[in-house]
């Protein structure tokens, strides 16, 4: 766990005092959300709103429910046989567990960004690809040369790979792999962008870039950003969410996360007498 020196916490006050936004209308809601895993339960009650085009920041020790939560999002959670979601989460006001709603169309709108980047053994062109074609986005091969460029572009990698796009994509470099990853989740028109410690197996400049593109991002998209980097969620984000033992302690915008906290919990875990 890092925790933020002085430094960091004047630069992030100065910071978020002269670009703090006025919330609106969430883009989702979840109300009484808990998950057990057997007899176990992960995650107990989670009520949060989640603004539209803003990111918001899960931190909290290792195993605190924070990834947990981020899988109810787009019911990933649904795919472990002992895993049971109670409680509701809608997104624009639709349910997500509405039995007319499509899956598959839910995890198209709710992309994913995992901890480590997960290219598919095919092209860098077909990566970005693979998406729109499934879901039917493209009516013909034009169109799905302008949805993957557009979404190269999008990811700040196109420069970088406009020559290459037949080469595997397994052959970038991390940072690169894990803009590809993006741009692959991006392909498919999403409102919502999961990423789970989407830096944390890059090096500080692959890191930057990133956090670029995330800020770049949330001005048509909605992020979530699981992170153990409490200088990350400083920098990218607008609002932070404080999770430990599987309950939500607390969640206001970032800079009162930071420097002045609710609860006793949370000043312990950002000043790093826990983690």
């Amino acid at each position: 766990m890092q925790q933020l020196d002085a430094g960091s916490v004047q630069v992030l006050t100065s910071l978020k005092s002269s670009t703090a936004q006025t919330i609106g209308e969430p883009k989702i809601v979840a109300r009484d959300v808990s998950v057990y895993y057997g007899e176990k339960q992960a995650l107990f009650d989670v009520d949060v709103n989640v603004p539209r085009n803003s990111v918001m920041a899960f931190i909290g020790p290792s195993g605190c429910g924070k990834s947990t939560f981020l899988r109810c999002i787009n019911r990933m959670n649904d795919t472990i046989p002992i895993a049971r979601v109670e409680g509701k989460i809608a997104i624009d006001g639709q349910d997500i567990d509405d039995p007319e709603l499509d899956v598959v169309e839910l995890r198209a709108r709710v992309g994913m960004v995992f901890q480590k980047p997960n290219p598919f053994p095919k092209s860098i062109y077909e990566n970005v690809a693979y998406g729109p074609r499934i879901h039917g986005l493209a009516r013909n091969k034009a169109d799905l040369d302008r949805i993957v460029e557009t979404s190269l572009q999008r990811a700040g990698l196109l420069k970088e790979v406009k020559d290459r796009l037949q080469e595997p994509g397994t052959g970038l470099s991390g940072g690169q792999q894990q803009r590809l990853c993006i741009a692959r989740a991006i392909a498919t028109s999403p409102d919502i962008i999961l990423m789970d410690e989407p830096c944390s197996a890059l090096d500080p400049i692959a890191t930057a870039r990133v956090e670029e593109l995330i800020d770049e991002l949330r001005q048509t998209l909605t992020i979530i950003i699981v992170t153990h980097s409490m200088q990350q969620a400083a920098r990218v984000s607008q609002r932070t969410a404080f999770f430990h033992l599987g309950v939500l302690v607390e969640e206001d915008e970032t800079s009162t996360i930071f420097t002045n906290p609710s609860d006793q919990r949370t000043q312990d875990y950002i000043t790093g007498r826990f983690g």
